[in-house]
């Protein structure tokens, strides 16, 4: 991708309850990957616990970041209640999955290795 972006995305479970499992995190990281494909971006680097993931996402300047980010958290969050209902409900309520927040940071000014380090030390539940 000529012209791209890279951005660090941090989601987190509404009220931050630890609802991901390892099993949950590694079909978000598939959801993730196919909606980022769908909007021509690349989904490079993924990670998370049970609260929270991270994501280093490459994207065309073409792709409104908001329009992706809410596509992946909707996406996800009707996916896992779907496939993980009992557990999702167990640990959220109230209709939502994720924080109706995220964090965004641009990865221009950072080398890429330093984003990619960090997210692949962030701890997966055990």
């Amino acid at each position: 991708m000529i012209d791209s972006l890279h951005v660090h995305l941090v989601f987190v479970t509404k009220y931050r309850h630890g609802a991901l499992t390892d099993e949950m995190l590694t079909r978000c990281e598939e959801i993730m990957h196919e909606v980022c494909t769908d909007f021509g971006a690349e989904l490079q680097q993924f990670n998370g616990g049970e609260g929270h993931v991270h994501l280093l996402v490459h994207y065309p300047p073409t792709v409104q970041l908001s329009k992706l980010v809410n596509s992946l958290k909707g996406v996800s969050s009707r996916y896992l209640r779907k496939e993980y209902g009992t557990h999702v409900r167990r640990h959220l309520w109230g209709g939502r999955f994720w924080s109706g927040s995220y964090f965004a940071g641009s990865c221009g000014g950072a080398p890429l290795t330093v984003v990619r380090q960090y997210i692949e030390n962030q701890q997966r539940p055990v």
